[in-house]
């Protein structure tokens, strides 16, 4: 169980956000890209496909089970694999100009390894493939935003339902940060399946320590996707709410 110490240490250091200058050619302003929607068929994987169709970009997703992905488009390709099997991602990677991670599971309550074994696969097929750009969707709660979250979260439901998750979530953001990709990590608050209302907070400083704050999974993807060409956050973890 994550030591209660350690979060009210926590909620006292706060890690400065430093905007990391970009390495690799930035998109092209306009026009369609290509993209590889990792967790194509969760919550918020789904928002992102249908949004990047819908603004004509050329998506593949990738999914464990194709029959899942109940989606047609003319300009979506669905690439069976597994995070896990290298093979399989590094395959779906050829070609891309960027990848759109939202990467999670369900197995709260054991210890895994599966985002950010997973998040290394991402990466290492990245660097083979020459994939420049990085979005990928953790979680408000973690690393230097741990407490903002709201005190029921920060107190119970972290520590007591989600310790284990959270933990991977964080290494998944360790691995990120130690990469050479153009990345941006996307810290939302408590997912909800409302509709986008285009008009949501982001930012470093997103969050607070008394009440959750939350954030519909189609607003989280209408972020993400701005994040393609924007480089106001590169190198960042910008809070969502």
């Amino acid at each position: 169980m994550i030591p209660y110490a350690l979060i009210l240490s926590a909620l006292l250091w706060r890690r400065p956000p430093v905007r990391r200058e970009r390495k690799y050619e930035r998109p092209a302003s306009n026009g369609p890209l290509r993209v590889l929607v990792i967790g194509a068929t969760g919550g918020t994987g789904r928002e992102i496909v249908q949004q990047a169709l819908a603004q004509g970009h050329q998506v593949t997703a990738f999914v464990r089970d194709p029959a899942k992905m109940q989606i047609e488009h003319a300009n979506l390709r669905v690439a069976k694999g597994d995070v896990l099997d290298y093979a399989t991602v590094e395959s779906a990677m050829r070609g891309q100009d960027a990848v759109l991670s939202a990467l999670g599971h369900k197995r709260f309550l054991y210890p895994n390894k599966i985002q950010s074994d997973g998040m290394r696969n991402i990466l290492r097929a990245m660097t083979a493939c020459e994939v420049p750009r990085l979005i990928c969707e953790t979680a408000l709660g973690i690393s230097n935003s741990i407490g903002r979250l709201g005190l029921p979260h920060t107190f119970f439901i972290l520590p007591l339902i989600l310790q284990f998750y959270m933990w991977d979530k964080l290494r998944q953001e360790e691995l990120i940060r130690a990469s050479d990709r153009d990345w941006v990590i996307v810290r939302p608050g408590v997912l909800t399946n409302g509709p986008a209302r285009g008009q949501y907070r982001h930012g470093p400083e997103v969050g607070n320590y008394f009440w959750p704050v939350m954030i519909s999974r189609a607003d989280v993807a209408d972020f993400m996707l701005k994040q393609l060409r924007d480089d106001t956050y590169l190198g960042m973890a910008p809070g969502l709410g």
